[in-house]
């Protein structure tokens, strides 16, 4: 099995880098995978679930906001606002920052606004859909 050199980089932590079989990125048409000398090229990363299996390891999981995917060199940078394991996530605060969206979304908003809350609540969703996948799995 060829392997390749991963990143993943929140805002706040390198969430993970060293050598990876595989990484599957949601993007806008669903999901992008990447695998050992993959063609170069640069995709936008939407939120949702990120998977990626490290050299030796079993699947490994992430909710991650949007971003961007690079892959120069067998080399592949992700590079995202956030970066959350499925047990990390506080289901309760996900829960009231979908509530709190839903009701921004009710009110009238300039463009701006509305497309921050729209943001936001597709980061609330993604969350709670990451953390309910896993809890199941457990």
């Amino acid at each position: 099995m060829a392997f390749f050199y991963l990143q993943i980089i929140a805002s706040d932590r390198v969430f993970f880098h060293g050598e990876a079989e595989i990484v599957i990125v949601p993007e806008m048409d669903g999901a992008c995978a990447f695998m050992a000398h993959h063609e170069n090229m640069v995709v936008a990363v939407q939120p949702g679930e990120l998977r990626y299996r490290p050299k030796g390891g079993d699947w490994q999981y992430a909710v991650v906001g949007t971003g961007f995917a690079q892959v120069v060199n067998n080399r592949v940078t992700v590079l995202v606002d956030t970066a959350e394991r499925p047990e990390e996530i506080d289901e309760a605060r996900a829960r009231l920052e979908l509530e709190r969206a839903r009701e921004e979304m009710r009110q009238k908003q300039s463009i701006q606004e509305y497309r921050m809350t729209q943001a936001t609540m597709a980061r609330a969703l993604s969350r709670l859909k990451g953390k309910e996948r896993h809890s199941v799995n457990l």
